[in-house]
């Protein structure tokens, strides 16, 4: 179900929890700001999730709120495990939703990154 991106930040949701140890998650990176990590029901050959690990509800919040080191560092982050992943030359997607006419789903800013097949216009038309 979407989330309206202007509520509160919720402490106990998936991502959340990911963060706090609660619940396991597949890591391929982490540092001080970001935790990146495989989708559990990806939707491409590759789909990982990039995560700050700071409380932020959406890129909004994150843009207005986060401190320039937790940008800057999250920004670094995603790219770090794109090279990293090998998916610099043939190229990837990124993508984050922000409030119910995007179909976010889960109320902490992530970004998803995309690979691994040719993926297609950016939208259905």
């Amino acid at each position: 179900m979407p989330i309206d991106a202007t509520l509160p930040y919720d402490d106990s949701n998936i991502f959340a929890r990911i963060l706090r140890g609660e619940l396991p998650s597949k890591t391929v990176y982490e540092d001080e700001f970001a935790l990146a990590f495989h989708d559990i029901n990806p939707q491409a050959p590759l789909h990982i999730l990039v995560i700050p690990k700071g409380a932020y509800v959406s890129w909004d919040d994150f843009s207005e709120r986060g401190s320039d080191a937790e940008i800057a560092g999250f920004v670094r982050a995603v790219g770090k495990v794109a090279r990293d992943a090998g998916l610099v030359a043939p190229g990837y997607r990124l993508l984050a939703n922000v409030g119910l006419d995007s179909h976010q789903e889960i109320a902490h800013l992530h970004v998803h990154i995309f690979a691994g097949q040719p993926l297609g216009p950016m939208l259905a038309r």
